[in-house]
């Protein structure tokens, strides 16, 4: 997915982009990078590879070599950057969060239109953030030019633009992903994760409608376009992508998981699960808080089975290739047999993709001892791949074990109407789906977190959540 940072201060504010930038690892492991501006020296920028190597092991020399009041930085589970850029606006440095999903119609207009060349990447593809910088410049001003940019891309995009003069940090059109300002005597900050200023010194001030852009400087803000109505936040920061700590639209990323698990664990009262299993246990990290709320509601005790060894291993998710991803759950996940031995468990997991990491857990479990698994998702079922993030990107449609699943049953590729009966979890198809998911998965039992719940535990309108993946609804 990826993440961005950003500060603008009467101080030096290297260490801020260095510590702010780190506290969004979480978000990808591919790429990490700082850009500062100083009136001496100018623009400052480094990017680093962090597959095999924390963000704060590799810019550490970094931060202390760098100097600037002004400054931005990024995590990327995709293209290198921040970059820096000369156009017709001035000099600037540019970060960005989202996916263009017709990137090569945008990249033909460009040329067509005057562009002599894009600098390709290692894989021969065009650099987003590249692309991003270059519809800017078609615009009368920085502000048109974002706006220009935003509005022609198929996706989303949100944007921190760093010049000589200021921050520009501009949301996505419709607030898919947060940006959020703090504020301290010295100046601003915004970043994508709220949690990622509070041991800086910095309080929460402001966070961005959809669409909405402001002209951060050290001695105030400016917002140069208002926020748009239309908001479609991506429901899976709270359910998966965001930090416990997190505050998105006023809702707190752990505490919503609690209610999650808790509402799992109420649906679960007349399969009278106290009676049938010994422990409550969550998938680590992004399982636990939902697990901790099923265990409080339901009365059953929670247990540690797999304790995650967090000092090496990556998320398992960033590695491109399947077989790198599976081995790296396995080996990060390590069993303790005086919990298992014997015992049968509520586990629960944020999340049901691909299917292949969770099957190999629980067949592990069971192979350390386990009598029973009961798997438990913490949303519905994933239909379709997120075409507005970088979720999941390398996912196809058919790479969904749901999808694969309903092929099955219904013997090749099933129409619109069928597919959102097996969406509808008060469908017979929907429960058809379910079993053969556990059956294929070796679950003693399996159930999916309704819609209508999962919004619920979130806490905000639900007109302004994204549901595309689970729904397809736009």
């Amino acid at each position: 997915m990826g993440g961005v940072f950003g500060a603008v201060s009467k101080r030096d504010c290297v260490m801020d982009i260095f510590f702010g930038t780190d506290y969004h690892s979480h978000l990808g492991t591919k790429r990490g990078g700082m850009c500062v501006y100083d009136e001496k020296k100018g623009f400052d920028r480094v990017i680093h590879n962090i597959e095999n190597s924390p963000f704060r092991t590799k810019f550490e020399q970094d931060s202390i070599s760098m100097k600037g009041n002004f400054g931005i930085g990024s995590i990327s589970d995709g293209e290198p950057q921040p970059l820096t850029i000369y156009s017709k606006q001035g000099h600037y440095s540019i970060g960005t969060v989202g996916r263009i999903n017709n990137k090569a119609q945008l990249v033909q207009e460009l040329i067509d239109n005057g562009a002599h060349q894009f600098m390709s990447m290692s894989g021969g593809d065009i650099n987003n953030t590249e692309l991003v910088a270059a519809l800017i410049s078609t615009g009368t001003s920085l502000v048109d030019g974002i706006q220009r940019a935003q509005k022609k891309i198929d996706g989303s995009i949100t944007i921190l633009l760093l010049t000589s003069y200021g921050l520009y940090a501009a949301r996505d059109l419709v607030g898919r992903t947060p940006l959020v300002i703090g504020e301290n005597e010295d100046g601003y900050c915004v970043a994508s994760e709220s949690f990622s200023f509070a041991n800086l010194g910095y309080t929460p001030c402001k966070e961005l409608g959809p669409g909405e852009i402001v002209l951060m400087k050290p001695d105030g803000l400016e917002t140069v376009r208002e926020a748009g109505e239309k908001m479609r936040v991506c429901t899976f920061l709270w359910t998966y992508f965001g930090y416990p700590p997190t505050v998105y639209e006023g809702r707190t990323v752990e505490a919503s998981r609690y209610r999650n698990g808790a509402s799992i664990a109420e649906k679960d009262r007349d399969d009278n699960m106290k009676d049938k299993v010994d422990y409550v246990a969550g998938i680590p990290d992004s399982g636990i808080a939902h697990a901790l709320g099923y265990a409080q509601v339901s009365g059953i005790p929670y247990a540690r089975p797999l304790i995650k060894y967090t000092p090496t291993w990556p998320r398992s998710f960033m590695p491109q290739n399947q077989k790198a991803r599976d081995l790296i759950a396995k080996m990060k996940l390590i069993p303790v047999p005086e919990v298992i031995q014997g015992k049968r468990f509520v586990l629960v997991d944020d999340s049901i993709v691909r299917g292949t990491q969770l099957r190999e857990t629980v067949t592990y479990l069971k192979e350390k001892g386990a009598d029973e698994i009961h798997v438990r998702s913490a949303c519905p079922p994933i239909m379709f791949g997120c075409k507005y993030l970088n979720f999941s990107r390398s996912v196809s449609d058919m790479d969904l074990i749901s999808r694969r699943v309903i092929a099955e049953l219904e013997g090749g590729e099933v129409s619109d109407e069928i597919l959102q009966e097996y969406v509808d979890a008060s469908t017979e198809r929907h429960a058809r789906m379910v079993g053969r998911i556990s059956e294929i998965m070796q679950f003693d039992s399996l159930k999916f977190q309704t819609l209508e719940d999962a919004l619920d535990a979130v806490g905000i309108d639900r007109c302004k959540l994204c549901t595309y993946c689970w729904d397809g609804k736009e």
